[in-house]
């Protein structure tokens, strides 16, 4: 198939073969095409990936997609053959190609791995009487430089709402900080604590650190769930167990109660001592503990304000009578010199 055809014209029909692929969707609920969907090697050695149709198939084509890249075929072999046929568009000692004995499987293994060999690979089955392509879900492949340690589990770290959100915006926004995570593949969910129910989230792009992953996800409650305890949910295949991490939230009410502010001072502030009576000024300011410590608060407030606003003021005003003394001193020593008729001031000679 295409033999006369050089390396350029193989990739050219490759490209053309993905993008009818994708054009006409092909009859998939009785076909498919199984793939592993990572694999992790190390940066000198090779790796294999497998590929298996539910059916006989006559060809399989293998694609790469780097990251960044247009998606590029690397060779096609028959799997109803004896003989194997594959070419490929890179050289034999980076890229081979193998069938299985069943007639439904075959692999294709990578040597001499680099970090440029990271990207998603793709096995593609060609039915000649569909005239279609069935694409598998794609194997992602790591190349990693040195041994990562065993526990590459997501790392949690939560960030609670801040008052200023709820006091201003009477809604709360829980945060999680996942770290240090390989491979990259992570789901995260939200849900109340004992719920079923997934609740709408945001999250950030999954960015690498170095050799492991980090990603962020955040939850925004309004004011009718802050009584309620919240759940993060995170999956990951490096999870101790396998089992689903489960990071509570606790409520936005049990953190800090949410404080009404107003713009006038309390009462008990503005109350003239002069106007009111011993008794009168006790009630004022013997109250409920709880409203004299906000009064307190609000007093203590106002009178920090108030005392730097007077230093201002009382430093002008000295600041003006020392200009105005110095004003009156020159002038008198510009007085004495004219009026002088003994000319001491001038030199020393009598006028």
């Amino acid at each position: 198939m295409g033999s006369s055809l050089g390396a350029g014209g193989r990739a050219v029909l490759g490209r053309l073969a993905l993008l009818w692929a994708l054009v006409v969707p092909g009859i998939q609920q009785d076909f498919r095409v199984l793939q592993s969907s990572m694999m992790v090697g190390h940066a000198g050695r090779a790796i294999t990936m497998s590929c298996r149709v539910s059916s006989s198939v006559d060809y399989v084509h293998w694609f790469r997609q780097l990251e960044g890249q247009a998606p590029e075929r690397l060779l096609y072999l028959a799997l109803s053959k004896r003989d194997v046929q594959w070419d490929s568009v890179l050289r034999g000692d980076k890229v081979n190609a193998a069938r299985g004995t069943d007639g439904k499987s075959c692999t294709m293994s990578l040597m001499k791995l680099a970090k440029s060999d990271e990207g998603m690979y793709y096995c593609a089955a060609w039915r000649w009487n569909l005239n279609n392509m069935i694409f598998g879900d794609g194997t992602k492949v790591f190349v990693l430089d040195k041994k990562l340690p065993a526990d590459t589990f997501p790392k949690p770290t939560i960030f609670l709402p801040s008052i200023n959100e709820v006091n201003h915006q009477q809604a709360a926004t829980y945060l999680c900080l996942l770290e240090k995570f390989f491979p990259d593949v992570i789901k995260v969910s939200w849900k109340e604590k004992n719920g079923n129910r997934v609740l709408p989230s945001q999250e950030g792009n999954t960015m690498k650190t170095n050799d492991t992953y980090m990603k962020f996800s955040w939850l925004t409650v309004t004011e009718n769930s802050m009584k309620k305890e919240h759940v993060c949910i995170v999956k990951h295949e490096k999870n101790p167990g396998r089992k689903d991490q489960e990071i509570l939230f606790p409520a936005v009410n049990e953190v800090f109660t949410p404080v009404v502010t107003t713009t006038e001072p309390p009462n008990d502030c503005l109350r003239d001592e002069s106007e009111a009576t011993d008794t009168d000024f006790t009630k004022a300011c013997a109250r409920d503990r709880s409203k004299v410590a906000n009064s307190t608060k609000a007093c203590l407030k106002d009178e920090n304000n108030t005392v730097p606003l007077q230093f201002t003021y009382n430093s002008a005003y000295y600041t003006y009578l020392v200009l105005l003394l110095k004003s009156a001193v020159y002038f008198a020593i510009t007085s004495f010199c004219v009026f002088r008729r003994t000319g001491v001031c001038c030199d020393g000679t009598s006028s």
